[in-house]
């Protein structure tokens, strides 16, 4: 697809870093599957993947973590 950020460039099969905070809380998630674009670097994670990963983030905050790096596997 079209970078719709940049909207010169198209994007390829990649890897994002995704980092989430609420409240203090601060989790990083590495080597997240996306879609990126090969001239500004826009990462776009589909929908799927943001669930798993909000899911992930969800659990992490149940067990009271402030700061976590993770290396995302999906489910």
């Amino acid at each position: 697809m079209t970078c719709v950020i940049c909207k010169h460039g198209d994007t390829r099969p990649g890897k994002a870093t995704v980092t989430l905070e609420r409240g203090g809380i601060t989790v990083v998630f590495r080597l997240v599957p996306a879609e990126v674009c090969d001239n500004c670097g826009e990462q776009y994670v589909d929908e799927e993947t943001t669930r798993a990963v909000l899911e992930a983030f969800e659990s992490a905050v149940r067990t009271g973590v402030l700061v976590d790096v993770r290396q995302f596997t999906a489910a």
